[in-house]
This record gives structure tokens, sequence and C-alpha cells, in this order.
């Protein structure tokens, strides 16, 4: 809105919400100018207009980069009275129960404190004839520095259980004056399908440290390519907080939220987006553990050691796999803000919960997700904290594959086997975990700037291999330093933006066939994991 054209000072418009503006040009438009920009605002609360705009009064370190991904406007630190007809919900989001086969969660978001929120549900776009009373879970942040606003948002959920699985189900959100199944709401349905009773071939997708950037845009609409039955995110989500201490201290904007949000809705109104934490998502003005603004935006699975104090610690089963998200702040050398939080209780979980599994005679594959790395050579390089803490239960249970973030890279290990090299893994091969070890990928590479390798170390992916017998890097110790090593494990690197995709079958030759793609869609990478019977 171009203030000046429509007759409100710049010096009262600088410090206006978007209502407060509509409020004021009642009083000086006519009826039918002032309905017109309603509805101009009523699409752009809706989310249509949340990637071109920009928010009045950000900046500074934290605030995000003007152009069509800046943050839009605040909303008003007190609840403001709208009309329910023209707010339209944005951000939705889904995610599984602990069972995909009969739970889903649906998330979303309004800009304004709307009445009687819900969701509709029903096997036909034109009968949704369940409908289930949404939970409202506000969320406050105050005014962190003259230019970032005190900031109030409004998630909202909906607990699906109870249904079919391998079925499509179609939903719509609302409030009182905005109701999805209406003839001239039908556009805003969305769809989704419950995981099947029996394991079948099936495709999910995953990466690290996305953000709000074309490049993770990109990246989304490649993944919704692939048509995966869901999508993990292995933290630091959407640098909101941009420094990543986990301190109060942090550079921090709550609205970037809201852009992330409408970015990645195109993909995850209808494929479960499964997040856990990086050491960006402790955002230290929400309690307990900085994780508060985490737990009122998403609906995770509640089947952790402690869903309530730690919820990016959970596990599903989907087909013939079984996936652990975990918590890696709580034993991070390198950023110990969270550091021994659970004193001990999450690991303790993922020793019992990885024995489950593989108890579990329908499960084939156990694939582990967090967010610092394991194994990596670039700029964080690898976190002895984790590997202090889980490496060896991963080698105790036979873990197939484990997906990391935190290094905005693609790179891949070969299979390692008590911390060094059990067997070359090079681009195209198979590995068996039962006989050579676990590979490690870093998948950080979904969107946020791209880090290097060591000086002098060239990327070496599918179709330009550069190999080397080895790599300079270092690890974290827990005095909080690093600790020199000279790696023989570093397979495949790319300094490209990139996703992992991986096709799962089953039956008697049950595999794991994993692929790096780059945002061009080039394949740089693929492997096979195939256990040993």
């Amino acid at each position: 809105m171009d203030t000046p054209d429509v007759g409100i000072p710049e010096r009262l418009a600088s410090k206006m919400s978007m209502p407060e503006q509509h409020e004021y040009l009642r009083g000086k438009l006519s009826r039918r100018r002032v309905l017109a920009g309603s509805f101009a605002t009523a699409g752009t609360v809706g989310g249509i207009g949340l990637l071109a705009g920009s928010a009045a009064g950000a900046g500074g370190e934290g605030a995000s980069p003007r152009g069509p991904f800046a943050a839009p406007f605040a909303a008003p630190s007190a609840p403001v009275k709208v009309d329910g007809k023209m707010v339209a919900p944005f951000a939705r989001h889904l995610a599984f129960g602990a069972d995909p086969k009969t739970q889903m969660r649906v998330s979303w978001q309004v800009p304004f404190a709307v009445r009687a929120p819900y969701l509709r549900v029903g096997l036909k776009p034109w009968e949704l004839s369940r409908k289930i009373e949404a939970e409202v879970r506000d969320l406050h942040t105050p005014s962190l520095s003259k230019k970032l606003p005190a900031v109030e948002q409004y998630y909202l959920h909906a607990a699906l259980d109870g249904l079919r699985p391998d079925t499509t189900y179609y939903y719509g959100v609302g409030h009182d004056g905005f109701d999805p199944a209406s003839p001239e709401r039908m556009a805003t349905i969305g769809t989704f399908r419950t995981a099947p009773a029996q394991a079948e071939r099936f495709v999910f997708t995953a990466f690290g440290d996305q953000g709000v950037s074309y490049h993770a845009l990109a990246n989304d609409q490649l993944i919704l390519g692939q048509n995966p039955s869901f999508h993990l995110h292995a933290g630091d989500i959407c640098y909101a907080d941009s420094t990543g201490h986990g301190k109060d201290s942090d550079t921090y904007d709550a609205r970037v939220w809201d852009t992330f949000l409408a970015q990645t809705e195109s993909v995850a109104k209808s494929v479960p987006w499964m997040v856990t934490t990086g050491n960006h998502d402790m955002e230290a003005w929400y309690s307990p553990n900085g994780y508060g603004g985490q737990s009122a935006r998403w609906s995770l699975p509640e089947n952790g050691f402690d869903p309530k104090n730690a919820p990016g610690v959970y596990s599903f089963t989907y087909g013939n796999v079984g996936v652990v998200a975990l918590d890696a702040n709580d034993v991070s050398y390198e950023i110990p803000a969270n550091k021994g939080y659970t004193d001990g209780k999450q690991t303790a979980w993922l020793d019992k919960r990885l024995g489950e599994l593989r108890a579990d005679e329908a499960v084939d594959f156990v694939v582990v997700f967090f967010h610092h790395c394991m194994y990596s050579t670039a700029r964080h390089a690898s976190d002895g904290g984790v590997r202090d803490a889980w490496l060896d239960l991963f080698t105790k249970h036979q873990v197939d594959l484990v997906v990391n973030g935190h290094n905005h890279v693609y790179e891949r290990t070969d299979a390692i086997k008590g911390g060094e090299v059990g067997k070359p893994v090079p681009v195209g091969a198979s590995t068996d975990p039962t006989r050579d070890g676990i590979v490690y990928v870093t998948a950080g590479g979904a969107g946020k700037d791209l880090y290097d390798f060591p000086a002098g170390v060239r990327d070496s992916y599918e179709g330009h291999v550069n190999d080397r017998d080895s790599i300079p890097s270092f690890h974290w110790t827990k005095a909080g330093r690093h600790d020199p090593d000279t790696v023989e494990w570093s397979r495949v690197r790319y300094t490209g933006f990139s996703f992992l995709a991986v096709e799962v079958t089953a039956g008697a030759r049950p595999t794991l066939s994993v692929s790096a793609l780059a945002e061009s869609g080039e394949r740089v990478d693929h492997f096979e994991v195939v256990r040993g019977k």
C-alpha cells in the first residue's frame, strides 16, 4: 500500500498496523473504496500476499531480507476485532500422529484472533461432513528492540484420529465468517493420504537448514514433484533467530515464521512436514528450554520421553521404516545452551526405542534424523557430543541411515564402523549396515546461504568425482574446542542447494534407494542400503 497517495501521513503510517490504517481511511474514503481496500487486505492476510510484502519497521541484523521474501506485517500487541469473513487462514502444515495409518495433525495460522476456529474433513471435497473444533495456541513475543515491535501470533491445531489407512481425505480450515465448505471457499480445500496398512513402495524426502529464500522455495517445489509420503526437516527451520546461540541476546524476529510457513504451505498442506530442533530453533524467549515457540507452531507425535519439554523428540513408523527424531541440542559440545537439559533421559529413551523398532518384525529399516553432524567436514565439522552420546547406540541397534543438517552443504560418508571406514561406498554402490556400518548424510543445502569445504578440498559428486584419500577436518570436544582430524570417510561432497529423496521398497529384498537431488533437478549422488538376512 502506498500510504501517502491514500491520505495517511507518512509519520502516522509507519506506526500503524494494517487494520489501524484501514480504520483511519474509513473516515476519509467512500464506502466503495473502503470495501475494495478491505478485500485487498483479506488477500494479504490469507497468505497470498505474504511472500510479496515487507514488514514496516523491520531492520537490524535479524530482519528478513527485503524483496519477495521479506517478513509480513506484525500483528498488533493487543487482540484486534476483525470480521471473520475478511480473514483467510494461511500456512497450513500437516504432521503425523504417532500412528501415520490412523492419525493426522492439521495446523494453520491466522493473523488476528478469530471466533470458533475449526477443521472440516471428509472423503470427498464437496462432503466435508466431519467438523472438529481447533485448539488455539497464541504466542506472544515482546518487543526486543526499537526496530522490532511486540508480536502476537495465532496458531491453530486440529487432531484427526481414527482415520482409515491408505485413504485420501479432504479438509478445510475455517472459523466464524469463513466456512471452507461454502462454494466460494472451495479453492481452499486441502488433501492428504494416510499410511498404508501393509508395507509397500513409497518415497520420503529430507533436508535441514531451510530458511526463507528463492532457493528454499525451489527446493520445496522439487520435493513436491517427488510425491513424497512425508518430509523430514533436520532443524534450523526458518532462522527467525538468526544468531543461533540459544540465548536471549540472539537477534530474533518472530515475524519470519509467518513468511516461512506461508512459503512452505504449498508442500506442507498435503505432505506431513516432520521437524526437529536445530540450534537456531532454541528461541530463548519462550519456555520451556526455548521450545515454547515450536510447541505453539507444530503438532508432532507425543510419544517421546517428554513431549512438553522436548517436542522435537519422537518417533513414528511408516510402512517398513521406523523414523526417530532427536534433539541434538541436548548433547552438543559446539553450542551448549541446552546441553544436558534432559539429564540423560533422551539417550535412555533412544536406546529403548531403537530396541523396540529392531524387535518389530514389520520394520526393515531404521532412520534417525537430528541437526548437529555426526560426521562432516564443512564449517561446523563434526560434533563430538553427538558421537559420545549416540554413536554406540546407533552401532548397537544397527541404524540404517542417519540424516543431519547444520552444515549448509551436501556431504555423504562411506559406511562407518567403529569410527572408521567399514566399507567404501562410492556413488551408485550398495551397502549392508549389518556388515559394513552406517552411512551418514549431511543434507543442509535446503535454502540458507551455502558453506564451503576445507581449503583445497573440491566437490566430488555424480559425474564430477574427485576422490581423496583423506581430508583435514576437526570435531568439537567437551571443552568446546576444535580437535583436528584427518578423515578418510568423506565420500561425496556438493556445495549446492539440494535435498534427499529416499525410495523405500518392501518384500523379499527390501531396499532404501537414497538419492541427492540438486536445485536444478540433477542427481548428484545415489546409493542403496540393503540389510543382510
